[in-house]
């Protein structure tokens, strides 16, 4: 038997779609499994499906029971695609923070990089002299085919994807595309068949996801990243002076292994750094590009103009879309690793803890990307086709990661008492400076006599006072070490905080701030 959808109109035996009401038995067992409260159509597994206006969107559910009567179920959806039923929540719950992401790395940014690439070849065939076949463009004609790439749009989109559906081919789809595009144009439509001239779809697609890459990265990545550094600074240097207890091995030590004040501002400037750093080898990371036929061998090319230096051009051509020139390959090229780098949580820690988790699914997915991708099975490794279609999954989790931490960043709340309080309790910090003084003036033993004075027993302003007074040390010494608290023992924290501006533009030259 099969049980239809839930049905609003389906209540207590009511059958609107002219189909057989199930044992009231069947009914129990189902409403026992589905426990929301809806009633089921029911139905003989030959009976026509007949259309109600109850329905839900999800199809129908298929129950069966055994011999035993046992009931196993299956649910078929017919689902259509909305931030609901997206399988990713990168399409979903998080789109509007990740939506910029879209002009690159969906299938759209696909198409339409792949139309610039055959765009710009037959572009650079007309500059060739030695083929003769594809003369110089008028200026007109270039102004057309550059039209063509300024003003793709989603209905083009939507086009080759038609076309696709034919040709069941989608970097053929978009050589058609284009030739019907341009047959209407009386210079262009004389080199139709230049279009894709020599290439291999991998010479269009390896350019187009390096494309799709590095416009992703220099648009979206970086300036949101350039955000989270700036709000990462600003935090520095408005908390360079609040002092705080520095932690080691997760825990302020005593005695033994001091732990020396800091300020929150100069903490928050090592993320700045750190954080630069990753920044500046990102960028400095080389997206590369190749283009030298099926196997990398210029084969056809060379057949059909033996006299054309054919690496220079391509490396020409590679090199005038902004991107590396990889020479030496078979089917396959390196188009860049990426990375990020992590935040900690403090206050409030749902958006940073979003921004840790998403961190480490992008880190999964790009290392797998880097992994993978460099390695290339003989000529042809079309595996690499549908791992490159995942790569802005990563990079959508690394933006997404991003966005959270500046939304986490603006609710943070410096909460001074708390760290003031911290301080206040800790005057065993202070063992070290004192001991420093100590040796500075040859004061015998001064390890062991801090050791005598902290091990085993609660250290307090008063304890450390009347300590310093009883040491054999020049009055000058002695008055300094006595101005000296826990709140003030900070060293230089505070001025790197205020200097964390300079310190950031010296890491990633004067790209930004």
């Amino acid at each position: 038997m099969e049980f239809g959808a839930p049905c609003s109109r389906a209540l207590n035996g009511c059958s609107p779609c002219g189909l057989e009401v199930g044992t009231p038995i069947q009914r129990e067992i189902v409403k026992s499994r589905f426990p929301f409260g809806a009633s089921f159509l029911v139905w003989p597994t030959s009976t026509p499906r007949k259309s109600c206006a109850g329905r839900a969107m999800l199809k129908d559910y298929t129950v069966s029971f055994d011999k035993a009567g046992k009931m196993s179920t299956q649910i078929s959806c017919d689902f259509e695609l909305s931030s609901l039923t997206a399988l990713s929540p990168l399409d979903g719950r998080y789109w509007s923070k990740v939506k910029d992401l879209a002009p690159y790395m969906s299938e759209y940014g696909l198409i339409y990089f792949r139309v610039l690439v055959e765009i710009k070849w037959l572009l650079k065939l007309s500059q060739i002299p030695e083929i003769t076949e594809v003369p110089s463009f008028s200026e007109e004609a270039e102004s057309f085919l550059q039209g063509l790439i300024d003003g793709f749009n989603l209905d083009d989109a939507l086009e080759i994807k038609n076309i696709e559906r034919v040709t069941n081919h989608d970097v053929k789809a978009v050589e058609y595309f284009l030739k019907q595009k341009c047959q209407s144009h009386p210079e262009i439509a004389q080199v139709l068949e230049f279009f894709h001239f020599a290439c291999t779809s991998e010479d269009i697609n390896n350019l187009a996801h390096a494309l799709m890459l590095k416009e992703s990265m220099k648009n979206v990545m970086f300036p949101v990243m350039d955000k989270l550094i700036m709000a990462i600074c600003t935090m520095a240097k408005d908390n360079a002076h609040i002092s705080m207890l520095s932690r080691t091995h997760g825990q302020v030590i005593y005695q033994l292994w001091l732990a020396s004040p800091t300020t929150l501002g100069k903490e928050m400037a090592v993320f700045a750094i750190r954080l630069s750093r990753e920044r500046k080898e990102m960028h400095q990371v080389e997206i590369m590009g190749k283009f030298a036929g099926a196997v990398g061998n210029y084969n056809a090319h060379l057949a059909a103009y033996p006299h054309i230096n054919w690496p220079h051009i391509a490396e020409e051509f590679v090199k005038s879309l902004g991107l590396s020139f990889n020479p030496y390959v078979t089917q396959m090229t390196r188009a860049g690793e990426i990375g990020s780098s992590t935040m900690p949580h403090k206050v409030n820690p749902i958006d940073f803890e979003n921004s840790e988790g998403n961190l480490g699914k992008a880190n999964g997915g790009l290392s797998h990307l880097s992994m993978k991708l460099p390695i290339s099975r003989w000529q042809r490794d079309l595996t690499d086709s549908t791992v490159l279609r995942n790569m802005g999954e990563g990079l959508g989790h690394s933006l997404l990661a991003y966005k959270s931490a500046l939304q986490g960043i603006g609710k943070l709340q410096v909460n001074e008492a708390r760290l003031s309080e911290d301080l206040n309790h800790s005057w065993e910090v202070l063992a070290e400076p004192i001991q420093t003084v100590m040796r500075r003036f040859g004061v015998p033993e001064p390890y062991e006599k801090l050791k005598e004075l902290t091990r085993g027993r609660a250290v307090s302003q008063e304890s450390i006072t009347e300590f310093i007074e009883g040491l054999e040390l020049p009055e000058e010494a002695k008055v300094n070490l006595l101005k000296l608290t826990p709140h003030t023992y900070i060293g230089a924290a505070a001025e790197l905080a205020m200097n964390v501006d300079t310190a950031v533009n010296l890491v990633n030259g004067l790209e930004f701030f």
